[in-house]
């Protein structure tokens, strides 16, 4: 049985991208995996980082808010949405995250999330990244609903790469950063304008590739041991 914390952010409930979150908790379930679900627009997730959010801060005068995470984490002080977040995230095999394209992006919610979920001090932190962050062991996928044709992107295409270029500050610099061994996305091309049949194969498609997981092919991450700045000693100061 693998643990599999499912993220999702869409503000229709009856979206295709909704959809695509709730067939993948399905899948998951019928195979046996035990999946924790967060649907964040349901729960009313709040996606500014605030100060205030900090029961008792390291530092009430001046806000570095890696630093008051790390301190919440240490005194057990973390806000209650996050602390269940970053419960599901410790637990789980797996984090999937379904959401649509927006802008070249994720959604600000998906945004907010990571910024108040992917913890300093637990996921990541000084050199604990890439091969030696606190995910490593972990795998992580992510399922992306948007409107454009799929010969918009690529080398040749009007817009460029996606996974590699526009989604690169989530797959590397997000899930590769904190140690997560990152999977091939999925993409479910033009969905608001094509018919309910092809919106149905894509469902079909979507579910496939959810339940072949241990078989989709992973995406290459530096290897902190292959650059010499990285590793060598910070300076230390009188």
């Amino acid at each position: 049985m693998t643990k599999i914390h499912l993220v999702h952010a869409h503000p229709e409930p009856r979206s295709f991208c909704t959809a695509m979150a709730h067939e993948a908790r399905r899948v998951l379930e019928l195979r046996g995996d035990e999946v924790s679900f967060s649907d964040l627009y349901a729960l009313n997730f709040d996606p500014v980082a605030r100060g205030n959010e900090f029961a008792a801060r390291a530092d009430s005068d001046y806000l570095v808010y890696a630093l008051e995470q790390r301190h919440a984490l240490a005194h057990d002080t973390l806000a209650a949405d996050v602390r269940r977040e970053v419960d599901a995230l410790l637990a789980s095999d797996t984090l999937i995250l379904v959401f649509p394209l927006y802008w070249f992006s994720v959604p600000a919610l998906i945004k907010g999330w990571i910024d108040r979920c992917f913890l300093s001090g637990a996921l990541y932190g000084g050199k604990r990244i890439y091969g030696r962050g606190g995910m490593v062991g972990k795998r992580a996928v992510i399922g992306v609903s948007l409107g454009g044709r799929e010969h918009m992107f690529g080398p040749q295409g009007i817009h460029g790469e996606l996974a590699s270029g526009m989604l690169r500050h989530l797959l590397q610099g997000t899930l590769g950063y904190v140690g997560y061994e990152v999977l091939e996305p999925f993409f479910a091309w033009h969905v608001p304008y094509v018919s309910d049949s092809e919106r149905a194969n894509t469902l079909t498609r979507w579910c496939d590739f959810i339940d072949r997981l241990d078989r989709q092919p992973r995406i290459p991450m530096p290897r902190i041991e292959d650059y010499d700045d990285v590793l060598r000693p910070l300076p230390r100061f009188v």
